[in-house]
């Protein structure tokens, strides 16, 4: 039976958040040229061949086994030139291996990390940032002031009994004003792994399928486009119900990392899963629930999510699963 402990730090403690954090640990591919989108179509997991100049887009880039290499924001600044936002930790590799087949394709690829600066836009400084910006995620809205320009994507909120959390990612010119005020990229990461949504960093690379991040029920698989490295165990996995691995979100006795295998109490040799998202609640919202400070995202075997609390043993942890912000689509 699966059950789920009540996330006490979010729905009683957790303070509104208003203000930016610098995101120096993402980085952004550059794809410019009259084939970019239809190049970029064929490798991930997204259709950025139709993506509008009004939307973002969450998408995976696959080995031939299906296996995750790679996760993106991505987005359109005009027709021929996209940008994808990923961890820097794995950017230089997947640069590298994208760029292998280009081939004759008009598309250039380049590291353009030194030219755009990333922030993640929280609370009431969403709406003052970008007021044009829709409600809804993945919405994009674009500006340009002087000479400079700034995207802003509307990522999901993180929506509590005490309020709602609103979340935005702005990418600008690096050069251009830093926005104000600025609070520290913790409160960020925190509210990432609250979201229930992993990016795929050095540790998780050619880990994990992309249902196994739940990607497919946040909208970063699209099962009506063509094909794409590792397109056909990815379909076989969603359509064949041979999804044996889900994400779920927990808190944890112990900080956690990245990477660390999780145990059921019933087999101590034989990991069931992995850390895939760690961070830890911020000072004002775990005062009331210190049991609740540290949080995480875990890829696990779906049977092992029962009334046993799963453990960590590289951290001497015992987990709690709480619900997730966004229901599971069922494998057909």
């Amino acid at each position: 039976m699966m059950t789920f402990a009540t996330p006490d730090s979010v729905s009683q403690a957790m303070p509104t958040y208003h203000g930016y954090s610098r995101l120096a640990h993402l980085g952004v591919i550059r794809a410019q040229g009259a084939d970019a989108a239809k190049f970029l179509h064929g490798q991930l997991t997204q259709d950025t061949s139709l993506l509008p100049m009004s939307e973002a887009r969450l998408a995976g880039y696959c080995s031939a086994k299906g296996r995750l290499l790679a996760s993106f924001i991505c987005f359109k600044q005009a027709a021929d030139d996209i940008l994808l936002i990923c961890d820097r930790s794995i950017l230089a590799a997947t640069l590298k291996r994208l760029s292998m087949f280009v081939l004759r394709a008009a598309c250039k690829l380049s590291d353009a990390s030194a030219e755009w600066e990333v922030w993640g836009v929280m609370g009431n400084s969403v709406a003052a940032l970008a007021p044009e910006l829709p409600p809804q995620a993945w919405r994009k809205y674009s500006m340009a002031q002087d000479t400079h320009s700034t995207h802003v994507v509307r990522l999901s909120s993180v929506t509590t009994e005490s309020g709602t959390v609103a979340r935005a990612l702005c990418v600008k010119m690096a050069g251009s004003p830093s926005p104000m005020p600025e609070l520290p990229t913790s409160i960020w990461q925190w509210l990432e792994v609250c979201s229930g949504i992993a990016p795929v960093t050095a540790p998780l690379v050619d880990a994990l399928v992309p249902q196994m991040l739940n990607y497919e029920s946040v909208g970063g698989v699209n099962f009506k486009k063509g094909c794409y490295p590792g397109q056909e165990v990815v379909a076989r996995s969603q359509f064949r119900g041979t999804l044996k691995r889900r994400t779920y979100l927990v808190t944890s006795d112990a900080a956690l990392q990245v990477g660390q295998e999780v145990f059921h109490p019933k087999d101590s040799e034989q990991p069931c899963g992995l850390v895939v998202a760690a961070a830890d609640a911020p000072q004002a919202a775990s005062q009331s629930a210190p049991h609740s400070t540290h949080w995480a995202l875990i890829a696990v075997q779906t049977n092992a999510i029962d009334e046993a609390a799963l453990q960590v043993p590289a951290a001497t942890a015992r987990l709690q699963v709480l619900p997730l912000p966004y229901p599971l689509l069922e494998d057909i």
